[in-house]
């Protein structure tokens, strides 16, 4: 596409795809040389998106093409091991990602998909399933993005509610059987991702006239599941310009210098790994985006990447913070992004080590334009945002460095897209400071709703705030404070216990011991309400130690912290005793049943 042409409505942009060949199989990071063209977008074209109207999920790859002179210079990256099992990197400039694609939504228009209908994509984690986002949007349908990990069962129960016109897949052998079972719910496709592949657009008969499609403000771009952790998924509507707001800032404030490199460890069936690579797609920030959450994974490619900054849920940053730490793939790293559940301080200590800080980073999303006068600092900063696919992005934003004070379950202040929030009691009033209730917020990055389920979306409004789910309280500065979800409550004959900041005790406190943990209430014996038990992984060193150990050694912890005493601990010795849903989250749901008679049983 040429420069003068560049209009994100002007139709499909094909560039040339050699920019796509494979980069050496050397465990080296991407070129930074001075004769390397940079894929970042100048700051001119970011603030000439920050105040484009029409932007929004449906068709930020479009601006992106109309602004950026770089766009035929790789920024997305995937990665793969060669057969001698060294990293291979593979770049993708933005012209390559318009041709790619574009390819796919000829299949699925060549397909019968039509605007405004929902299509399931159950893909591996992963650059791949983007680009199918990308080609349901320029057609106006909506992508339902499906996490592959679902059990299928759940999965089905799921895709019937949404009411999916079609479904690709990875592997579509039990999906079909299951249809078979019940042939008039069958989507009128259900097609392997391996075919879109190997379409050949050129015989598809062509893309619609209006292609790409122009979405109004409402449009539903994606549909997201939630994590099933505490029952059957919701599938939470994302739209056009809902999921736009909030990010424009990013645009100036996130570091995008042509050094920086983002490791995106979010999964795309979360809000935070679209964000992620929306922010990423306009700013032309090289992006790595992982296929796989394991250390075993990420380590060869952090040390292939290099990366200046990290983006991941908590499970990823629980391994790399567990045993010896990764020195050599975060040595260039300046901040690690968490979202989804708030990270625990214990692993955030140990990670916040790592890294090097460049002159001038001196808060969260903001690099100046003049670095100030100051040498790099040794280490990292940590910035734990709470945030929810519901929520549209994080919300509030904590900074952690080496040098900060410990502050437990401390989230930060609500970043500046958030109206209004505010700590509620059943009726939607107002809190004062100090005391535990509802967190609300109000901002215009919430979802509209829950898909085909009006009842399940009022459950969550209340007096102009959408309930996040979280038990939270705010200091007199206004920094809000994470205590459990509103369904992991632990009600003793005492009075509630808070989980998460149990957990957090055992988790620093109790580090020599304790790897990872989950705090759950259980049924005590008549009259004594739910008591609380912590199942725990031990540390690789500990593996020898005793429940009864871990329990003394807790207990010791929890009384100096002034918390609840735990009633017992489980060690949980193998994978299958510590499950974990397909977003890599613990399933309290299911360790509440496991143990449901612990107290009790006759």
């Amino acid at each position: 596409m040429s420069d003068e042409s560049s209009s994100p409505n002007s139709g499909p942009h094909h560039g040339p795809t050699t920019s796509a060949a494979p980069t050496s199989p050397a465990p080296t990071a991407p070129s930074t040389a001075p004769s390397t063209p940079s894929p970042v977008a100048p700051l001119a074209a970011r603030e000439q998106l920050m105040a484009e109207p029409g932007l929004g999920a449906g068709n930020f790859l479009d601006h992106a093409l109309a602004v950026n002179p770089n766009r035929a210079v790789p920024f997305a990256f995937s990665h793969h091991l060669d057969h001698r099992g060294a990293v291979v990197l593979r770049g993708h400039s933005l012209q390559d990602l318009a041709a790619l694609r574009d390819r796919y939504a000829a299949w699925y228009h060549a397909n019968g998909v039509r605007p405004g209908e929902p299509v399931a994509v159950v893909i591996a984690e992963g650059l791949e399933p983007l680009l199918h986002f990308l080609a349901l949007t320029a057609l106006g349908a909506v992508p339902a993005l499906v996490n592959d990990a679902m059990r299928h069962d759940v999965m089905v129960r799921y895709l019937n509610h949404v009411g999916v016109v079609g479904v690709v897949a990875d592997d579509t052998t039990r999906l079909a059987a299951a249809y078979r079972q019940d042939p008039q719910r069958r989507p009128r496709f259900i097609a392997l991702a391996a075919e879109i592949q190997a379409f050949d657009a050129d015989a598809s008969g062509g893309l619609p006239a209006d292609y790409p499609y122009r979405h109004a403000a409402d449009d539903v771009v994606a549909l997201i599941h939630s994590s099933g952790t505490t029952g059957t998924p919701k599938s939470t509507v994302l739209a056009h310009r809902q999921f736009w707001d909030g990010k424009q800032p990013r645009m100036v404030r996130f570091p995008a210098e042509p050094e920086d490199r983002l490791m995106s460890l979010m999964p795309h069936t979360h809000a935070g790994g679209l964000s992620y690579f929306l922010t990423a797609t306009l700013l032309g920030l090289p992006t790595v985006v992982m296929a796989d959450w394991r250390r075993s994974v990420v380590e060869p490619v952090m040390e292939a990447f290099r990366p200046t900054m990290v983006a991941s849920f908590p499970r990823t940053f629980v391994e790399l913070a567990t045993g010896e730490l990764p020195v050599a793939g975060a040595a260039k790293v300046h901040s690690w992004f968490n979202t989804g559940d708030s990270a625990h301080y214990g692993h955030i200590r140990r990670l916040v080590q790592l890294g090097e800080r460049p002159a001038g980073l001196i808060r969260p999303w903001l690099l100046p334009q003049e670095k100030a006068e100051q040498p790099a600092l040794p280490g990292s900063q940590f910035v734990d945002g709470l945030g929810s696919s519901e929520m549209g992005m994080a919300l509030f934003g904590q900074v952690t460095t080496p040098e900060s004070v410990r502050n437990d379950r401390c989230v930060g202040k609500p970043l500046e897209v958030v109206r209004r929030a505010a700590v509620l009691d059943q009726d939607g009033n107002e809190l004062p400071d100090g005391t535990v209730g509802l967190l609300g917020i109000d901002s215009p990055s919430r979802t509209p709703g829950y898909w085909n389920n009006a009842r399940l979306t009022e459950s969550f409004e209340l007096a102009g705030y959408w309930l996040t789910g979280d038990l939270a309280r705010r200091d007199a500065e206004g920094r809000f404070y994470h205590l459990d979800r509103t369904v992991d409550v632990i009600d003793t004959s005492a009075g509630p216990v808070y989980s998460l900041p149990v957990e957090e005790v055992l988790l620093a406190d109790c580090a020599e011991l304790v790897r990872d943990c989950s705090v759950i209430g259980v049924p005590g014996a008549a009259g004594e309400g739910q008591r609380p038990v912590a199942v725990v992984q031990l540390q690789q060193d500990a593996e020898s130690v005793t429940a009864d150990e871990v329990l003394e050694a807790a207990n010791k912890a929890l009384a100096g912290a002034g918390l609840a005493a735990l009633a017992a601990v489980r060690i949980a010795r193998a994978a299958a005793d510590f499950p974990l849903g397909p977003t890599g989250k613990v399933l309290k749901r299911e360790l509440r049943t496991r143990f449901a008679t612990l107290f009790t049983a006759q």
